[in-house]
């Protein structure tokens, strides 16, 4: 092993001595306490929304590489209806030269006359690897190509690859020609329809930027306006029917830039064309928590990144032309830097980050329900980490070919199809509550359920934002309005916990071993899937009625599946 990949290993197991420590590591001394969930599969509440199937990274060349296309293709595995992926640097001049929080294409140079060149060999990678394995682009137009920025000076080249690149260096900045800009988004959506048809194309999204609020753009709320016109122009010259959006802001609604933003598109004039108002076909923006850590413990911040949303969806719905429009999390995370590792980010191997997942979702829905707005995904900031070893700290999907506990989150949510059906629980909280006081009290013990023609899915989880030990939840699971006709049904159950699809935590107890021998690897790798907690059994249905019992470990997900013929 190298001096710095063996450097890596032992930041790993530092970073992270105190989640080992932290996490529930068996049975608590405390007695389960008594949780009843009541679900009724005859009372419909609209339809289920697959919001978790969009996810992205800053790394764009990540996905081409041995592990990043390994965990793509279990993202195309997900269901349906597909995966969409988003990446920063798709247009950062480079030769496809990666680090953390950077990557590099070829798109755009210009010749000594000053005429450009078009390269579209590294993006074309990028997008196949994506295809084929059933993913579809959420494309953003950014950042800056080199032969166009205005700081050509500042530009980074080949960052180390195991170092963080700066995110406000010269690809941050505005186009010294904007008319130029706008051909470069038409080129690249014109060999898109080229490469891959107009049917393929005019399913993906298209996005302007990257938190033009912060220091990932150096101009004015103007100057991003006028971008995001010239942008939207180039790629509706090519394609007109292109799904067109933005603008991606931090921080919820980003003070008053999503304002200023949608009034422009409202009625703005068109930097462009002169006329009154932008084309808007969905609405970004980013929600994240806000973990701290506190008394030898990460402390989660769900309460953060609710009012993210609840501010954004706020300002949306105030805008009545829009309020219907498909809104898109373009990045909603526990918190918000994927390629950092501090005290407060030890929640990302185990289990507290799988449970935060299955918590927060809901609540993302439940808060658009509130505004009366069109929530159509929430993406998930976090893919893998490529020349890394595994449990490296990152918050990441899977590590080193590894899946992690969280990715089996998005599995159980990919085993959820129809409509969403009412849920009460006597130990649940709700989304204003959370967004108000976070979950510091009682824990949340709560569940999401799903009935189609054949199947009734219910995902429950116990969370707490403390990652302490507490407690099991004794959770009677009572099934209401399951059809009449039927005596029995064949109950799947899946397991999130300590000993069930957690590749962490057999790592920890095997002694943390790194290098791993081949066996050692293929024993995480198989950890890592979605495990059930017990063969299926055959359940008894008496009037459209069943009772299911279970015990459910703090930080503990679990996803039941009632299948019948």
């Amino acid at each position: 092993m190298s001096k710095l990949r063996s450097g890596l290993c032992l930041l790993a197991i530092a970073s992270l001595t105190v989640q080992a420590r932290a996490a529930t590591s068996g049975p608590d001394a405390a007695a389960p306490f008594p949780v009843t969930i009541t679900v009724d599969a005859a009372r419909p509440e609209g339809e289920l929304t697959p919001i978790w199937r969009f996810f992205g990274a800053d790394e764009p060349n990540y996905a081409y590489l041995k592990d990043g296309e390994k965990l793509l293709g279990e993202l195309g595995q997900l269901g349906q209806p597909q995966v969409y992926f988003r990446c920063h640097h798709l247009l950062t001049s480079g030769d496809g030269a990666y680090a953390l929080k950077w990557g590099s294409t070829s798109a755009y140079k210009e010749d000594a006359a000053g005429h450009p060149v078009y390269d579209w060999s590294i993006n074309d990678r990028i997008f196949d690897t994506y295809l084929k394995h059933g993913l579809k682009p959420y494309v953003q137009l950014g950042f800056m190509p080199e032969a166009l920025t205005t700081h050509p000076q500042n530009y980074p080249h080949h960052p180390p690859v195991n170092e963080r690149a700066n995110p406000a260096a010269g690809q941050a900045y505005p186009p010294k020609d904007y008319a130029k800009w706008g051909e470069l988004a038409h080129q690249w959506a014109q060999h898109c329809l080229q490469r891959y048809g107009p049917a393929e194309v005019a399913q993906w999204y298209w996005e302007v930027w990257n938190e033009p609020n912060i220091s990932y753009w150096h101009g004015t709320h103007e100057d991003y306006f006028k971008l995001y016109d010239y942008a939207v122009a180039g790629v509706r010259q090519a394609l007109p029917a292109a799904r067109v959006g933005g603008p991606e802001v931090a921080g919820g609604p980003g003070g008053r830039f999503l304002q200023e933003f949608l009034a422009h598109c409202a009625r703005g004039t068109n930097y462009v064309t002169g006329a009154v108002g932008s084309p808007l076909d969905f609405i970004s923006f980013h929600a994240k928590g806000a973990p701290v850590f506190t008394n030898d413990h990460v402390r989660m911040g769900m309460s953060s990144q609710l009012r993210n949303m609840n501010d954004a969806f706020a300002v949306i719905a105030s805008f009545p032309q829009f309020k219907s429009l498909p809104i898109v999390i373009g990045e909603s995370d526990p918190e918000g830097c994927a390629a950092c590792r501090e005290p407060r980010d030890a929640y990302r191997n185990g289990t507290m980050y799988s449970s935060y997942t299955a918590a927060s979702f809901p609540r993302a829905c439940e808060l658009a329900a509130q505004h009366g707005v069109n929530l159509l995904g929430a993406l998930t900031w976090a893919f893998e980490f490529e020349d890394q070893p595994p449990f490296a700290g990152f918050r990441q999907l899977a590590g080193a070919g590894i899946d992690l506990p969280v990715l089996n989150v998005f599995r159980m949510f990919g085993k959820m199809s129809g409509q969403r059906v009412a849920v009460t629980s006597s130990a649940g909280l709700d989304a204003q509550t959370i967004l108000h006081a976070g979950v510091r009290g009682q824990p949340d013990v709560s569940a999401l359920a799903s009935r189609d023609a054949h199947q009734l899915a219910v995902l429950v989880w116990h969370y707490h934002d403390d990652d302490v030990p507490g407690p099991d939840a004794a959770v009677d699971l009572y099934l209401r309005g399951l059809p009449t006709g039927i005596s029995q049904a064949t109950l799947t159950h899946y397991r999130i916990d300590r000993a069930h699809s957690n590749s962490y935590q057999m790592w920890l107890d095997a002694g943390s071993p790194l290098p791993l021998s081949p066996a050692q690897y293929a024993q995480l790798e198989q950890a890592g899937h979605l495990a059930e907690l017990a063969p299926p059994q055959t359940l008894d249905i008496t009037a459209g009625t069943a009772d299911v019992k279970t015990q459910l470990p703090r930080q503990g997900v679990s996803l039941l599946v009632l299948t019948w013929q």
